[in-house]
């Protein structure tokens, strides 16, 4: 599969441009069936759109016997708040997947909701996946306020609990926000070498790493010590590929809500799920190419303002930030880099959909 590369040659709006192309003459659905979802802006509520059913994809010729052995495990939050975007991520998975009958989906949500089921199963009629309820109150008390209101909720800490909820024959699995799509075959992803870490995920050592904690904690004369035999880099916890194993014995859930605990009688730090993880794990992680994760997309956490892609090769793109593509399109204030999500998307709604 053949990834993309963004230089100064190819301008953004002649990328758009091939791109849509592209997928237009990619994606053609035979099956017209349709999805009745009640959504507004890819939430449940009161506007009535509906999801598409998406093709069947099918393994290549060069794929194994679909053992258990040969499968991919891809975990993802299942909210109805992001439904929206997490069709789009699961298409694109699928689309770029030299394999895609050997990927398997572990979704975790708060509670069963019945058309958010429906939805999945309507939409991907063939998708291999498995539904886990994450308790809640397992984090409630451990959440402190933070300057987004969409990082408090419960379920964007579900990823601190993963091991503990997918099965133990499960080893490795490959962590991924709902803001996301995969323009690259997701098993050069999975193939990755963890070596004797117990995450791979891009790093950006250039990054102001002091900017993410406060000055209650660099002040401390203990906290900072943590970094101690290890230089600390930025890694966003929205793409990350898991050891299972190693996250379970090595006890990783209770050392990041030890910090968590902290942060409750002592401000540490304002970024929701994120800063715990880096405290745990920066430095310590196994990094691989920034082609993985070209995130902030979506902007800043307060304003959500425009931004452009870096150079170089892109494997993945990632709305992290306020600003959620579906959000913008629909209000016909799109960023340019937006359009690039727009052919994953699967409302009925859209402006790009699939031939029928």
């Amino acid at each position: 599969m053949a990834f993309w590369s963004l230089s100064s040659s190819l301008p953004l709006l002649g990328l758009l441009s091939l791109l849509l192309s592209h997928q237009t003459s990619l994606i053609t659905s035979t099956n017209t069936d349709n999805v009745n979802i009640q959504v507004s802006d890819g939430r449940v509520g009161s506007n009535s759109f509906v999801f598409r059913e998406a093709p069947a994809f099918r393994n290549g010729e060069t794929c194994g016997n679909n053992l258990v052995t040969d499968r991919i495990h891809v975990a993802m939050t299942l909210d109805a708040n992001y439904l929206r975007g997490t069709m789009a991520a699961v298409l694109s998975i699928l689309q770029h997947s030299t394999c895609p009958e050997d990927v398997t989906f572990h979704f975790l949500w708060v509670r069963h909701e019945h058309e958010v089921f429906s939805s999945i199963k309507a939409t991907f009629p063939y998708l291999n996946f498995k539904v886990y309820r994450f308790d809640v109150h397992r984090v409630r008390g451990l959440i402190s306020k933070s300057i987004r209101q969409a990082l408090d909720q419960p379920l964007n800490y579900a990823r601190i609990y993963l091991a503990n909820l997918i099965p133990n024959e499960v080893k490795r699995v490959i962590y991924l926000d709902s803001d996301l799509v995969m323009v690259d075959d997701i098993a050069k992803l999975w193939k990755v070498d963890l070596g004797d870490k117990v995450l791979a995920a891009p790093e950006y050592c250039q990054a102001n790493f002091t900017v993410y904690f406060t000055e209650a904690f660099w002040s401390d004369p203990y906290m900072p010590r943590t970094f101690e035999g290890r230089k600390p880099c930025y890694f966003n916890t929205g793409v990350l590929v898991m050891d299972v194993d190693k996250w379970r014995h090595g006890n990783y859930t209770k050392k990041v809500e030890d910090w968590m605990v902290l942060q409750k009688q002592k401000r540490i730090y304002q970024l929701g799920s994120l800063p715990p993880f880096l405290l745990v794990l920066a430095g310590n992680i196994m990094p691989i190419d920034h082609r993985w994760n070209q995130h902030g997309l979506g902007g800043d956490n307060v304003e959500g303002k425009c931004r452009e892609l870096h150079p170089g090769p892109i494997s993945l793109l990632h709305w992290s930030g306020k600003g959620k593509p579906w959000l913008r399109l629909d209000s016909r204030k799109p960023c340019s880099v937006d359009h690039l999500w727009d052919p994953y998307d699967l409302y009925r709604s859209s402006r790009h959909s699939f031939e029928e």
